[in-house]
């Protein structure tokens, strides 16, 4: 039977779609998510490309739970050969809200631990030579105006699954980092400003599987945005702040709403 595959986020935007990236006859795929309607509509797609799909609902922030489905799966399914970390969420936080903080500690919570709590548990359970990916964003390279909370957290993804990458070197095992732009998802469907070089969500799947099968540390996409992160990195403060600094930011929650990329 082909390696089993494990992906967070499952339910909607870029989890689904790499759950049917990786959706054929005689694979294993373990959806994980927090919404148990939203996971059921991904199962029936996965099943329908011949694939087993088997789901659980939980939050990536809760570890001991994770850890119980992960012993379970192997139990049942033997090691994983691909761990995906994908759950995250997204809205715009500014610090002169009060209300925010909140917000802020959430959304770095899921985006942020939450990886360390899905790679650490999963990780007794891989296969010799497994993958691990973990989706970052563009938004980890610089800080964007009144998005503190989601770069910072994505830029922590970022710097984590580096160091992971290294802690994992000697056992075989390869950490891919991955950092899309703009992907056509219910996240950036909220979006109420411009977005160069949208991607439709199954073309980006279909190249983060690439990136993750072949091993690469590091994938970022679509290329034009790779070239624009290159730059962005090394562009001056005394360039970057006047420019960006007149950015829209993102929407910030005014209920109890949570867009999962």
């Amino acid at each position: 039977m082909m390696g089993a595959v494990v992906i967070t986020g499952a339910g909607s935007g870029i989890g689904r779609a790499l759950a049917l990236a990786y959706a054929e006859p005689g694979r294993v795929i373990l959806l994980l998510g927090r919404r148990r309607t939203a996971l059921q509509e991904t199962a029936v797609q996965v099943r329908a490309r011949g694939a087993r799909a088997e789901l659980r609902t939980v939050d990536v922030c809760d570890g001991a739970a994770l850890d119980r489905i992960a012993a379970d799966f192997a139990r049942d399914f033997g090691p994983v050969a691909v761990l995906i970390a994908n759950a995250g969420i997204s809205h715009g936080t500014l610090t002169a809200e009060p209300a925010d903080r909140t917000v802020f500690a959430e959304i770095v919570a899921t985006n942020l631990i939450g990886v360390e709590m899905t790679c650490g548990a999963f990780l007794p359970y891989l296969a010799p030579q497994a993958r691990i990916a973990g989706i970052a964003s563009v938004a980890g390279f610089r800080g964007l105006p009144g998005a503190a909370a989601y770069s910072a957290s994505k830029a922590g993804a970022i710097a984590y699954l580096e160091s992971l990458r290294l802690e994992l070197r000697d056992r075989g095992i390869r950490v891919c980092s991955i950092a899309p732009g703009y992907v056509a998802t219910p996240m950036t469907a909220e979006n109420h400003y411009p977005m160069p070089w949208l991607m439709p969500v199954d073309q980006a799947a279909a190249k983060m599987r690439r990136a993750i099968d072949r091993g690469r540390p590091w994938c970022v996409l679509p290329w034009q945005m790779a070239v624009l992160g290159t730059l962005l990195r090394h562009l001056p403060i005394a360039i970057y702040d006047p420019i960006f600094a007149r950015v829209a930011g993102k929407r910030r929650r005014t209920g109890d709403d949570a867009a999962e990329s």
